[in-house]
């Protein structure tokens, strides 16, 4: 369910550094060729891209973009073209320091990525920061939030569909159990959800549902203004239905008087390769407007130009 485009006939390495050296080169950059080849790439090919342009050229691709761009427009085609577990390694570490939306960017990427694109974060980020990825998070996150994060971005879950349907009777038993106590980070609670892998999981909230009658997340709205609780609900929504997660995501980035291009390009730049169509399929059934129409309303220029291609929907 990406949305990432590329021709069916992809012009050589070569030829494409040759190309984005040409679009730096005079007194003007040519954004238009460096949308129309790093946009229509994928992550293999992107990282083909940044070898040979460096072995060629003698400077790194990200720094010759660097010296042309400016904006949001650098910043989503800087972060588009890493390699993912680096562009994770990097949104985890500007995360960590932002007390408001930080909890959020990491939980994001310990429910959405692979156990083994997890591993390959944190050694990215233990190259690049000489730290740990937990370190950083048990230094600079708030107590409760460390709590259920931890876990999360250290998890090796099981990935397969085979699920224990007695055990998922019992481990909704204890999640009520410890949501009727209010013991919402007891560490039983916090084990199920962070271990189990999500097959697992989905099948424990259905008996967690049909046993007690409400959705997890419902009952876990009993204090809606704890922000320990806001992000236990956001980490059960992202793992068990993603789409759902980032639509919400999208919807404030680009909903009011101002655009979160943050929030935006994090989401377009991260889920492009995965399931970016999802998403947008879901931004659609909850607010009645395609993205691609939401995208062109708020924003603008060559940022707009490389959303739009990200999406599938760049000329």
């Amino acid at each position: 369910m990406a949305t990432l485009s590329v021709p069916n006939q992809v012009p050589s390495v070569s030829e494409d550094c040759e190309q984005l050296r040409k679009a730096f080169e005079g007194w003007g950059t040519d954004e238009a060729t460096i949308i129309n080849i790093l946009a229509h790439r994928n992550a293999r090919q992107r990282s083909s891209i940044r070898q040979t342009y460096a072995e060629t050229y003698g400077e790194e691709l990200l720094k010759a973009l660097d010296k042309e761009l400016s904006s949001d427009f650098e910043r989503i085609v800087l972060l588009w073209t890493l390699h993912p577990a680096e562009r994770d390694a990097i949104l985890s570490h500007e995360a960590i320091r932002k007390h408001a939306v930080g909890p959020y960017v990491l939980m994001e990427i310990a429910c959405t990525r692979s156990s083994r694109e997890l591993f390959q974060v944190r050694e990215e980020h233990h190259a690049r920061f000489k730290r740990s990825l937990e370190e950083d998070v048990a230094q600079y996150i708030p107590g409760d939030f460390r709590k259920i994060l931890v876990p999360l971005l250290t998890a090796y879950r099981y990935e397969g569909p085979e699920v224990n349907m007695t055990l998922a009777y019992s481990e909704a038993k204890l999640l009520h159990e410890k949501i009727s106590e209010k013991a919402y980070n007891h560490e039983e609670l916090i084990r199920i959800l962070t271990t189990r892998s999500k097959a697992q999981l989905n099948a424990t909230l259905n008996h967690y549902r049909d046993q007690f009658g409400n959705a997890i997340n419902k009952d876990l709205k009993s204090e809606p203004k704890d922000d320990y609780l806001t992000l236990l609900r956001a980490s059960i929504t992202c793992l068990t239905c993603p789409e759902k997660y980032f639509e919400k995501v999208l919807r404030f980035a680009i909903k009011g008087l101002g655009t979160d291009e943050e929030a935006l390009t994090r989401v377009v730049v991260t889920r492009a390769e995965v399931d970016l169509k999802r998403i947008m399929e879901e931004y659609y059934r909850r607010n009645s407007i395609l993205l691609v129409e939401a995208i062109k309303s708020d924003t603008s220029g060559d940022y707009e130009r490389m959303l739009l291609a990200l999406i599938g929907h760049g000329n």
